[in-house]
């Protein structure tokens, strides 16, 4: 109502008229001919959406692109992967990066084929979808207009009355938002323990310095940007439950609780978009490895064991295992010592390419 009265005081300022002289321009008869509060805000948030994803697309896209560098970069470096925080069997550094890079791949087209509910708009429905009071020239035409105007492509639901009482479009872009605030919280979170110690933690790779971690403890660097990753996503996970609860709560022919949906949305948006951003240029591009400390958390695991199973047996495997923590002996010199094998097949067995080659 107040846009109304808004635009028509500057049509009658542009036409000459004194301001409040509604003979000339109403705010109901003329400027909301055929429209409604219930079909205008929505189709004005969807319209917003897709306005903003378009910067979020482009971070995740440099961010995508940083972790296909580095998976590159990273590929010839031979480190320990763990299951359950415990060692498992040896993987490429540049294989967990590259799986990094797979996930924010799959987040860009789960954001990109959630943003096709957005332009679907339910302008013309006016109250309830009905379309009452609405100039058939108008609902012909209105859809067609918005996109001249905004450069968007939208079009008329073919249900308005769903499309106006139902805001489940909404809910799926929040999901989409979601699932890319996990699977971002989770790289962070990796990118902590990777890069913890560095001399008492995994240290095997380095994240850039972003400023002094403590001040009280000298020399002390912190992972802040994966924390500032991780606090955004807490953020959206939080406003993806509200937006489910408001969409949930909508009441018959209208849902009343749009625009909190609307507010969270638009936050949630923005905030992965700088997140991204953020990650990108001052955390991934970044890194450097740990060639030494890898190579050497290998050679000290007994995960190794594992590729000599099919070779010495299970129980045969297990022995050795148990000795080698037991008595902090590389697996490597108890194979040799035991001559279960010599050097040159052990070196064979345990090439670094082929273990970790699908």
């Amino acid at each position: 109502m107040n846009a109304n009265e808004v635009i028509a005081n500057r049509a009658i300022e542009i036409l000459g008229g004194q301001k409040g002289d509604y003979a000339i321009i109403h705010p109901n008869d003329h400027v909301n001919m055929s429209q409604s509060t219930n079909d205008v805000i929505p189709t004005a948030a969807k319209m917003t959406v897709i306005d903003l994803f378009k910067p979020l697309v482009f971070n995740l896209e440099k961010l995508l692109e940083a972790f296909l560098e580095k998976a590159k970069e990273f590929d010839h470096i031979i480190k320990m992967g763990r299951t359950q925080m415990q060692d498992a069997v040896p993987i490429r550094l540049g294989q967990e990066f590259k799986a990094y890079a797979a996930a924010i791949k799959r987040d860009k087209e789960r954001i990109a084929l959630a943003e096709k509910d957005m332009h679907l708009i339910n302008m013309g429905g006016s109250a309830i979808g009905t379309s009452i009071n609405v100039n058939p020239r108008y609902l012909d035409k209105i859809a067609n207009e918005i996109s001249k105007v905004s450069g968007y492509d939208v079009y008329l639901a073919d249900n308005l009355i769903d499309s106006t009482q139902n805001l489940d479009g909404f809910v799926n872009v929040s999901s989409s938002l979601k699932t890319c605030a996990v699977n971002m919280a989770k790289i962070a979170g990796d990118f902590c323990l990777l890069s913890s110690g560095p001399r008492t933690g995994f240290g095997e790779i380095n994240l850039p310095s972003m400023q002094n971690g403590s001040s009280i403890m000298p020399g002390k660097i912190n992972p802040v940007i994966p924390e500032v990753v991780s606090q955004v996503a807490f953020l959206i996970m939080g406003h993806d439950v509200t937006i489910n609860f408001a969409a949930a709560s909508g009441q018959l022919e209208l849902n009343a609780f749009g625009p909190v949906m609307y507010y969270q949305l638009f936050e949630s948006i923005i905030a992965l978009s700088g997140a991204a951003e953020s990650f990108t240029k001052d955390c991934v591009q970044g890194v450097t490895a740990n060639k030494d400390k890898c190579k050497e958390n290998v050679e000290k695991s007994v995960g190794i064991i594992t590729v000599l199973v099919p070779i010495i047996g299970y129980q045969k495997a297990a022995d050795i295992a148990k000795e080698a923590l037991k008595t902090g002996t590389p697996v490597r010199e108890l194979i040799l010592r035991d001559k279960i094998l010599n050097e040159e097949e052990l070196d064979k067995v345990l090439d670094p390419i082929k273990m970790t080659s699908i």
